[in-house]
């Protein structure tokens, strides 16, 4: 865990920028849309869809048994979601790769709060 943010901080982020429900993610990772986008790492998965089946485990986590290995990965999903956000494309953001990786890491750039 970094001295910058604490634990209580980074859930209270991943809360806030994981805005697709549980129901949602999952039938979204569901999709040829979903594993047609990010980066293979070797195994015929990309890293984003994985990054969506952690994100599963931790919602359907308590605060309380959230392990480190989630913390961690709640930081990896920050970092991702905050980087990605400022760099969507101009135009057609609904059918864009962009769109579909972002929502792959649980965050729907066009879902209104």
């Amino acid at each position: 865990m970094s001295t910058t943010q604490s634990s209580s901080d980074i859930y209270a982020e991943f809360q806030r920028q994981v805005n697709m429900t549980a129901a949602e993610l999952k039938q979204w990772l569901s999709t040829e849309e979903s594993k047609s986008v990010g980066q293979d790492d070797g195994d015929g998965e990309s890293v984003g869809h994985k990054s969506g089946k952690h994100i599963l485990q931790i919602l359907a986590k308590k605060k309380s048994e959230l392990t480190s290995a989630d913390e961690a990965h709640m930081h990896k999903v920050h970092a991702y979601i905050s980087r990605h956000l400022a760099q969507g494309p101009a135009t057609d953001k609904e059918h864009s790769r962009w769109r579909y990786s972002l929502m792959n890491w649980g965050h729907d750039p066009l879902k209104k709060s």
